[in-house]
């Protein structure tokens, strides 16, 4: 006699991300280069752009050493962009999967943030395990803060992921101004520059934007000799608390139409 298991809608849908979770990472390391790539890319510029910096400001960047300046920066830049950017294609691209009663497009999303999330966390495992085998100084003053700004960055990129996937399903056009929009944000965000660099008067112009608040707390919470000066948590948390109710909201209301359409 069969027996049927009856499960609860949390343990279907979890079920149900952590299927589409392994199937990220089975078409993401599908290439020769795979796992290998990802932490290439991003090493590969963090080495380049520190040499640069280094020529220019010598091997400290206001009390941080030019390397791990540059690295929070990148590392901190490409986890926003790559989770933006692919979230925003998950429901287009996992369309036909929502045929199935119990697979929903937020759990496409969840997924497609969460594998990315992951390449990052170990790639920067990656890094600091190079530094250390290379006998490169490092320090982490506050892992927690770290976490909590990542964390954050995290949070900005699913949420506005989630809202350009949705208005794709209306107007596909959107693809070409999210590229647009998002193209500048590697050259405001603080990747190559602190706020100390930049005249006090031009301050307004910048930080408007989380993602520069976040890489120079990230750069503070390892070593609390860099200034904060023009940076706020609170600002920080905010937008990312601000930005996931209103990604969430749109989400609710427009999700059936979205997909039907």
């Amino acid at each position: 006699m069969t027996t049927i298991i009856k499960r609860n809608n949390w343990a279907i849908w979890r079920d149900v991300i952590f299927a589409l979770f392994v199937r990220e990472i089975r078409t993401g390391f599908n290439d020769k280069f795979g796992l290998a790539w990802a932490v290439f890319e991003p090493l590969s510029f963090i080495f380049l752009l520190s040499y640069i910096r280094g020529m220019i400001a010598g091997s400290d960047s206001h009390t941080v050493p030019t390397f791990e300046f540059m690295m929070y920066g990148m590392l901190l830049i490409q986890l926003f962009l790559d989770t933006l950017m692919n979230t925003s294609n998950s429901i287009k691209k996992n369309k036909a999967l929502f045929a199935f009663r119990q697979v929903q497009p937020i759990s496409s999303v969840l997924a497609t943030a969460s594998f990315y999330l992951l390449i990052k966390l170990v790639v920067f495992t990656l890094i600091i395990l190079l530094m250390y085998f290379l006998g490169m100084d490092f320090k982490i003053s506050d892992p927690l803060f770290l976490l909590f700004n990542a964390f954050s960055v995290w949070v900005i990129g699913i949420s506005l992921g989630l809202l350009f996937a949705v208005g794709k399903c209306y107007i596909p056009e959107l693809g070409k101004v999210q590229s647009v929009l998002v193209r500048p944000l590697f050259f405001i965000s603080a990747v190559f520059f602190s706020m100390q660099d930049i005249p006090k008067e031009y301050w307004p112009y910048l930080d408007w934007n989380p993602m520069l608040h976040a890489i120079e707390l990230s750069r503070h919470a390892a070593y609390k000799t860099y200034p904060t000066d023009g940076v706020s948590e609170f600002y920080l948390f905010s937008s990312a608390l601000v930005l996931l109710f209103f990604a969430l909201a749109t989400y609710h209301v427009s999700w059936k139409q979205a997909i039907s359409r």
